[in-house]
């Protein structure tokens, strides 16, 4: 059976014996049209399933009332954050569309910029960018915020948490507990905020007198398999750390995940700390102690920082660092003496 040809305003002008004019004054709600034309044009509206393009609507009313997120691919951080867009956007009048990059982010002409010259003007009013790794200011007419920047704050609106603070409370955790030996699996060199959680472990570190050994500072990137090869390469050395501090929940899940297949007990053998909170934390064995970042309402103060943007309104702050905290559970306990 042939596709379904799409509705058009024509179609409905022809079913409805009016103009195509007079269709469009109905659609946008314009006076000029009888109370029985009115009805009769809503009606065959609804029985044709007719839907206006949001590329001619955003044409004619430079508006398309839709919000657009980008992100670089669909994974546990950007699923949270999502969440609390899509509560965020109930009541505003907008709509939400997703655009993920699908994890092919390698151009060095910035995946961003690309998308959102396709998207804005026409499709979107407005988009919110989760981890932007590009400067894109110079984009006229385009309300943008970002999320989590690669660079930190810029001149672009931004939402972010305190990653050094999380970075400080994970291995003020570790210290507590009498842990010394204390492994750092990094997140991606690129992110600004992972550069602030290692920042946040060496000066825990070094407030507590305890000389960083290189060597127990490795890549973990922020994926799980470079993460559970480091762990591996940590815990088959000759003098192995007791815990380990890793830059996100995937990371710390992977060092759970690895040691346990060593044959080692997490806590027993291991502790470990990982940061975002993610649902997965606390559904792995061990449950992993973690940092709290508030990713949903990361999401949530986003989109509306962002409605407010569209609707020509003056934010108070338009850079928002929310903080992070500590979420202890069952991979870390105290050094056995």
């Amino acid at each position: 059976m042939p596709p379904r040809s799409r509705v058009t305003i024509r179609d409905v002008a022809a079913q409805a014996g009016v103009s195509v004019a007079t269709v469009s004054k109905v659609l946008n709600q314009r006076y000029g049209v009888s109370a029985d034309t009115f009805a009769r044009v809503t009606a065959v509206i609804k029985e044709l399933g007719y839907e206006a393009s949001l590329v001619a609507q955003s044409l004619r009313n430079h508006r398309t009332n839709v919000i657009g997120i980008l992100v670089a691919d669909i994974e546990p951080f950007s699923t949270e954050l999502l969440k609390g867009a899509a509560d965020a956007i109930r009541g505003t009048g907008f709509e939400l569309v997703v655009y993920s990059a699908g994890g092919r982010t390698g151009d060095p002409e910035g995946w961003e910029r690309r998308y959102l010259s396709r998207l804005s003007g026409t499709l979107v009013d407005g988009a919110v960018l989760v981890t932007p790794a590009v400067d894109l200011e110079g984009l006229p007419g385009t309300p943008v915020v970002a999320v989590d920047p690669h660079t930190g704050r810029a001149a672009l609106p931004t939402i972010d948490s305190d990653n050094l603070t999380g970075g400080r409370l994970a291995t003020e955790h570790l210290l507590a507990l009498g842990h010394r030996r204390i492994a750092l699996l990094t997140g991606r060199a690129d992110l600004k905020s992972a550069q602030q959680r290692e920042t946040g472990y060496r000066r825990a570190l070094a407030a507590a007198g305890v000389a960083v050994d290189e060597d127990l500072v490795r890549r973990g990137d922020y994926d799980h398999d470079v993460a559970a090869a480091s762990a591996r390469d940590l815990l088959t050395g000759p003098d192995r750390p007791t815990a380990i501090f890793a830059a996100n929940d995937i990371t710390g899940i992977a060092a759970i995940e690895t040691a346990v297949a060593l044959g080692l007990r997490v806590p027993e053998d291991l502790s470990v700390v990982g940061f975002d909170n993610i649902p997965e934390s606390a559904l792995c064995t061990p449950a992993l102690t973690t940092v709290q970042q508030p990713i949903r309402e990361m999401g949530h103060r986003a989109i509306g920082l962002l409605v407010r943007l569209i609707n020509g309104e003056t934010p108070d702050d338009t850079h928002v660092t929310l903080g992070t905290e500590l979420i202890a559970r069952h991979s870390t306990r105290a050094l056995s003496s």
